[in-house]
């Protein structure tokens, strides 16, 4: 058992080496954000991004949770293409995060690019829904109880053939256990997160697919 974890690290180690430097804004941004202690997406989850950025080219994408901006910029960097510079918006509702994130953006460049919406997401998707607004690419990277709630709201703004990406949704393999084997705490979101895996993966306008990579991603296609 030892050695097959040990194995399965040495490998993730070598699928890392393979990996492109970002640039130096990027690198910068990660090195402190990991400093501070500031979630932000897994090398894994970057390259998986970057890889559907370059397949879907999005006009358009929702970034749902925010933190003080790295993977919005991230997206702004790797969707500039010839003919093609998406817009983003992206949701954050936690007050102390607001201000290092709308100044990571001013000083990443992409000001223009990159629209950032204050409050609760389900309010804020709601007002999206009433200007007619819809999106190439959802991310997902929210508090994950709270996925299932907000799936019907994303459903109704991503565009036909648009594309989800949710983050985060294996809980650092807990996921997996019998929900008695889960602190009682976290029974809620095991819960929840569950239920959202079963709706994507049963959901008739979906085609989906759970990636075991970083802490679990799910990629959705709809029909």
């Amino acid at each position: 058992m030892i050695e097959k974890e040990d194995r399965a690290e040495r490998t993730s180690a070598f699928i890392r080496s393979f990996y492109g430097c970002h640039t130096d804004f990027l690198n910068d941004l990660e090195k402190t954000e990991k400093e501070a202690g500031i979630p932000i997406i897994r090398p894994e989850m970057q390259e998986l991004l970057r890889l559907l950025l370059s397949l879907k080219k999005p006009g358009e994408i929702l970034e749902i949770g925010a933190a003080t901006g790295f993977s919005a910029i991230f997206m702004a960097e790797y969707s500039q293409y010839e003919n093609s510079k998406a817009n983003i918006t992206t949701i954050e509702k936690y007050a102390p995060r607001l201000a290092p994130l709308k100044e990571n953006i001013r000083a990443s460049g992409f000001s223009e690019r990159i629209r950032v919406i204050e409050g609760e997401a389900l309010k804020a998707m709601g007002e999206l829904i009433k200007e007619g607004a819809s999106y190439d690419l959802i991310f997902m990277d929210a508090a994950k109880a709270q996925y299932i709630h907000f799936l019907p709201s994303v459903l109704t703004l991503l565009r036909p053939d648009g594309v989800l990406v949710s983050d985060n949704v294996l809980q650092d393999g807990e996921l997996i256990e019998s929900r008695f084997a889960v602190e009682r705490r976290n029974r809620t979101i095991h819960a929840r997160m569950r239920d959202y895996l079963f709706e994507l993966t049963h959901h008739p306008s979906l085609v989906t697919n759970i990636f075991p990579i970083a802490d679990g991603v799910t990629v959705s296609v709809r029909r």
